[in-house]
């Protein structure tokens, strides 16, 4: 595993997910700005900023997860699963290289958030 290769990725990751959060708050403030003459416009702005600001919540979340992973390799424990210790799988890490789970625990993280999902519905 080239560390460097991922570091480097990570980085680019980081600064592309730091510029759509940054243009996306934009866009929220812009559609608060507009003026709005009816109510049919009114709902049209709501949910343009509705869906910008989900959309940078979502990215914002991915922005942790990849400055987390850079902690990780500062500190040596990147590619080792927070939970369990193990190795994570270098084909996962090639495919999502912030992941901070191994594929065993990641499924048993996407169960247990399923399951509340269900709960709370």
């Amino acid at each position: 595993m080239d560390i460097d290769d991922f570091k480097r990725s990570l980085i680019l990751r980081e600064q592309d997910l730091t510029e759509q959060i940054s243009r996306l708050n934009g866009e929220a403030r812009e559609s608060n700005s507009a003026e709005v003459e009816d109510p049919a416009d009114e709902a049209a702005s709501d949910e343009g900023k509705a869906t910008a600001l989900e959309e940078s919540t979502r990215l914002s979340a991915t922005l942790k997860q990849v400055q987390d992973a850079l902690t990780r390799i500062e500190d040596g424990s990147y590619g080792r699963c927070i939970d369990c210790g193990r190795e994570i799988e270098a084909a996962r890490l090639s495919a999502v290289p912030w992941t901070p789970y191994c594929l065993a625990d990641q499924e048993q993280h996407d169960r247990r958030d399923a399951q509340a999902m269900g709960s709370t519905l």
